[in-house]
């Protein structure tokens, strides 16, 4: 399978907390829902698309444990991605759960580069990292994610828990698709290009 990374962000790469003000108050985080006043037509067809993807969900146990507490509560039935997040099989990184209360779970203790390096050898189309940024950083600086998918919304709220924040080696992306929804939210898809190319100019490395 092919492991896929998608994030919500704002324009100063927080991801933490864009559904609602409660959705992850960890740390204090108190500018949650970031996101919904930017939501329409288009950005629902196109993660739809995204999600339609997968075939399976990866998560960190953070994540799993605030999406297993919301989604199934959800009933509204008119819902268009309530259905495929229940049903789809989830695989949750940690070493302090044993068993998942959202099934069909699969527990994965141990290195989680090991582990999924190995669950990736498995047949099927993608797997899908949805928020879990810490997980998505660690797996993208270790070369496991092979597509990037962003949503970045026209908002900056300094404080908050960032995407790509740990150490590690450079990391290119090729832009392959990118739109603007009519409340401005950028829609961005990059697959990973290998390490990030550098240039020598003056005797600096430089970005190029």
């Amino acid at each position: 399978m092919k492991l896929a990374l998608t994030e919500f962000l704002t324009l100063d790469g927080v991801g933490q907390g864009p559904g609602s003000p409660t959705e992850d108050t960890s740390d204090g985080f108190d500018r949650g829902g970031w996101l919904v006043p930017y939501l329409d037509e288009m950005f629902v067809q196109r993660t739809s698309e995204w999600l339609d993807a997968a075939d399976g969900l990866l998560l960190g146990r953070r994540t799993y444990e605030a999406f297993a507490r919301d989604w199934p509560a959800i009933t509204d039935p008119r819902d268009p991605f309530t259905e495929r997040m229940n049903a789809l099989p989830k695989y949750v990184v940690s070493n302090t759960l044993t068993t998942g209360s959202w099934k069909p779970t699969t527990v994965l203790p141990g290195d989680p580069v090991a582990t999924v390096a190995d669950l990736k050898r498995r047949p099927g189309r993608e797997l899908q990292i949805h928020g879990s940024s810490r997980l998505g950083d660690c797996l993208l600086a270790a070369g496991l994610v092979d597509i990037v998918r962003l949503a970045v919304a026209p908002t900056v709220l300094r404080t908050g828990r960032r995407l790509l924040t740990g150490a590690g080696a450079t990391t290119g992306l090729r832009l392959i698709r990118h739109e603007a929804t009519g409340r401005g939210l950028l829609l961005l898809e990059y697959e990973v290009d290998g390490p990030a190319p550098l240039a020598e100019f003056n005797g600096v490395t430089q970005f190029v």
